[in-house]
């Protein structure tokens, strides 16, 4: 049954599920606790002699506990779905659905870590609970907080990854190389708008662009204008210097430094990619992008445009946020591989070569794309195996893996 935006039917079941189980995550002992002898081993006396081994090597803590395959889901409630800074509490739920699909379709042990005073020392917090964890999972921060977090947290020794930026532009990148497989588009010379600049407008034109990656891991498309409330970022655009994260987007995309709107933006484009508001782009603006144009529409659960208005204005392949429509473009298709495949290196961060790795992986699963299939289905757990094998080996080439037993 598909549940349209307006249908409350989907929202009385969802409580339901919640209150039967009370949550959707619980904890399961691997051990057997059966016998005194079993108490011995798992706990006093016997746990003492693995306390004593970690103190002399902490990186025994991979071998001996749950680290190796354990990931803190962390957020401080600022940016939930489209709910806005609703709090610690009120993102338990979601924080748990991401847990929820990192052991389905990565097998790996995922907790919700939801902080409630988000203007405390956020950074210091996530690192003093990283001990017991293999790698952070930073989930609705908002910008650009998330940035300044994620930047503060690369060197404490484990992957640490805002999902909402880089799991979100690693999957736009896999469609976009496949769509130009499917429109005859050279990826060099596409000329690109991306309507939003949070979190993942920024990571997405940093990818896309080649901003901060190192270029010979990275190729750049053509062009990419930025736009967000107030028209198209560009250098000179007064009160840019006040954002540092507009400011950089300014510094380095829209050479022609066009100043005005969305619609002034979209004529002449090859890509439209939409991470901002619904219905804000028209069926005129769409005509106005060049032949066999690439939408991807991707504000969810509206869309920028309808795929069918896409498509009727002249738009050859559309993406969308939704399961209910071709192409859907959602970040579970990266995001369990990425750490699935860093755990498994053991690596001390997530680098450029793994994020590109894991992009090219979920692209080539799909050897002969269409217009209406430039992506696997995100219920396809093999994509987790394929981005995680090619994530790893990303790791251990550029040099950011520990020792594996």
């Amino acid at each position: 049954m598909v549940f349209s935006p307006g249908s409350d039917e989907i929202y009385k079941e969802s409580l339901a599920l919640h209150a039967l189980h009370k949550g959707k995550l619980e904890i399961h002992s691997k051990v057997s606790l059966k016998t005194r002898q079993d108490l011995s081993r798992a706990y006093t006396p016997g746990v003492a002699e693995v306390c004593r081994v970690i103190a002399k090597d902490r990186n025994l803590a991979y071998k001996y506990t749950l680290k190796a395959n354990t990931i803190a889901i962390v957020t401080d409630g600022s940016a939930v779905l489209g709910l806005g800074n609703i709090g610690g509490y009120a993102a338990i739920p979601v924080m748990e659905g991401k847990a929820i699909l990192f052991k389905e379709f990565a097998g790996v042990d995922a907790f919700p870590i939801c902080f409630e005073n988000y203007e405390t020392d956020f950074v210091d917090q996530i690192k003093n609970i990283a001990p017991v964890f293999g790698g952070i999972n930073l989930e609705d921060i908002a910008a650009p907080k998330c940035f300044e977090v994620e930047d503060a947290l690369q060197d404490i020794g484990i992957p640490v990854m805002h999902d909402d930026q880089h799991g979100t532009a690693v999957v736009v990148l896999a469609a976009l190389l496949n769509a130009c497989k499917v429109t005859g588009k050279k990826y060099k010379d596409l000329n690109i708008v991306i309507c939003g600049a949070g979190a993942a407008g920024f990571a997405i034109t940093r990818l896309l662009k080649c901003i901060g990656y190192d270029p010979r891991v990275c190729t750049r498309v053509n062009e990419i204008i930025v736009c967000d409330t107030q028209g198209t970022i560009f250098r000179e655009r007064e009160g840019l210097y006040k954002n540092k994260y507009k400011f950089i987007i300014g510094e380095e995309t829209n050479r022609p430094a066009l100043a005005g709107s969305l619609s002034d933006a979209m004529i002449g484009a090859d890509v439209f990619i939409g991470v901002s508001a619904p219905n804000i782009v028209t069926e005129d603006m769409i005509a106005s992008m060049n032949k066999k144009a690439i939408v991807f529409a991707m504000a969810n659960p509206v869309p920028e445009i309808w795929p069918d208005r896409a498509t009727h204005a002249g738009a050859m392949v559309v993406g969308t946020g939704r399961s209910d429509f071709p192409n859907q473009i959602n970040n579970v298709l990266a995001f369990p591989g990425i750490f699935r495949g860093a755990l498994d290196a053991r690596a001390t961060r997530i680098t450029d070569e793994m994020k590109i790795a894991a992009a090219h992986a979920i692209a080539d699963y799909v050897p002969h794309p269409r217009s209406d299939r430039i992506l696997p289905s995100i219920l396809d757990k093999n994509v987790t195996k394929n981005v995680a094998a090619a994530v790893k080996k990303a790791a251990i080439s550029c040099g950011c893996s520990r020792d594996i037993e």
